[in-house]
């Protein structure tokens, strides 16, 4: 029945000389778009773009599978194109963004997320390439915090540190998802409840993760939570970026500026110390463009730790306003990204752990870099800096937007 119902809408579109209104010149690819379209209506809802003169061309999304879990459960892999070609890849396992695929100053389209091409790679473990990152990103010290007269015991998987959720945080989970396609592109709704204590948090919270490549060449992050008891959270994507393209080199010359006049201090354990410092003179001032690898020698060495930025940057401006916070560009490729967020902070994390092994995905150190929009790390022990307590009766809201772009 429905392919029958594929064919009649692809020869009455051609009747009506909807060929040209696509911008599509040959009916194979015009019939694999509404093969497409027919399969996300029929199992995900996914709404039509209207055609008309003005709107040549529409944005889609298709499923496959992309493997089973141990368990046997089915994972899959959602592709989303935007009305200019770019493809975002992502997969249920962990809401994880597999790969995006975007133009140099040629046309020329190339993958600019570090990651797998298998399942079976992420399932090995892996530094979190491209995941969704909760209930709490970055570090939490000694996995410890108090609440409301109570002491809450979370996971140590950073030393003797709580790191991005856990043993078996967000990235982890297995998320409900749903395709859509709407007049700002296409995308996926990712949804997961997390129980009342997992890996030791209070409540169940129920989190939601939009991501949508839109018609505008950008990635758009929305995420959105309520608890039904206090606690912590503090989400994130952990994308490793590399705007040459994945195993083009090391990203030491992007040029980056960041719009930060201080950055959180941290202690050997990279937590922080509670002290704002300047960034004038220091490593640290991307006020104006620099290129990472300027001054990455030049940042104290921690002793067992490998030279390199993981440091959160304080943003002037912290109201929940979505504000302008970061620049980077390959010279090179001629890519550009800049990041707007409605969060106080953003981590720069230079790939100083990637060490060309199978979990590292054999990409060396310094061949990506991660920008992630957040609140400050360690924020439940700490009283001076912003909270990061969701209550019920409460919606956590974070929304943080990459526009690309080419000079």
């Amino acid at each position: 029945m429905k392919k029958n119902f594929i064919t009649l809408l692809f020869f009455f579109c051609i009747l009506q000389g909807q060929v040209n209104r696509l911008g599509i010149n040959n009916y194979h690819r015009l019939y694999n778009n509404l093969v497409n379209i027919i399969n996300n209506i029929n199992n995900e809802g996914a709404i039509l773009l209207k055609l008309n003169k003005k709107s040549p061309k529409i944005a889609t999304v298709s499923k496959s599978t992309f493997g089973k879990t141990a368990s046997g459960k089915e994972i899959d892999l959602y592709t989303c194109v935007n009305i200019n070609g770019l493809v975002l890849k992502m997969m249920t396992f962990g809401a994880i963004v597999v790969s995006l695929e975007i133009p140099d100053r040629d046309g020329k389209l190339s993958n600019v997320n570090l990651g797998f091409e298998s399942l079976d790679s992420y399932l090995a473990g892996h530094p979190y390439f491209g995941a969704t990152i909760g209930r709490f990103c970055n570090r939490i010290s000694k996995g410890k915090f108090s609440l409301n007269g109570k002491q809450y015991t979370l996971a140590t998987n950073d030393g003797s540190n709580h790191l991005h959720g856990g043993e078996k945080g967000f990235d982890k989970v297995v998320w409900d998802a749903r395709s859509f396609v709407d007049e700002l592109g296409a995308g996926i709704e990712f949804n997961y409840r997390s129980p009342n204590g997992e890996e030791g948090y209070p409540g169940n919270l129920d989190v939601s993760a939009v991501y949508t490549l839109t018609n505008k060449n950008e990635l758009m992050v929305k995420f959105s939570a309520i608890s039904d008891m206090a606690t912590p959270i503090n989400l994130t994507n952990h994308n490793y970026w590399n705007l040459g393209g994945i195993r083009s080199g090391n990203i030491l010359g992007h040029e980056v500026t960041i719009v930060a006049n201080q950055y959180l201090e941290v202690n050997n354990n990279l937590i922080p110390t509670g002290k704002l410092l300047d960034v004038k003179g220091t490593p640290f001032d991307f006020t104006t463009a620099k290129t990472v690898g300027d001054h990455i020698k030049s940042i104290p060495k921690i002793e067992g730790l490998p030279q390199g930025y993981d440091h959160c940057f304080v943003l002037p401006d912290d109201s929940k306003n979505l504000k302008f916070a970061a620049r980077v560009k390959d010279s090179v490729s001629g890519r550009s990204m800049e990041i707007y967020t409605t969060q106080p902070g953003i981590q720069f994390y230079s790939g100083n752990f990637l060490d060309g092994r199978p979990e590292s995905g054999g990409y060396e150190q310094y061949d990506g870099f991660c920008l992630e929009t957040q609140h400050f790390p360690d924020a439940p022990n700490q009283p001076k800096f912003l909270s990061t307590i969701l209550i019920p009766g409460e919606k956590y809201n974070h929304l943080t937007v990459h526009r690309f772009f080419n000079e």
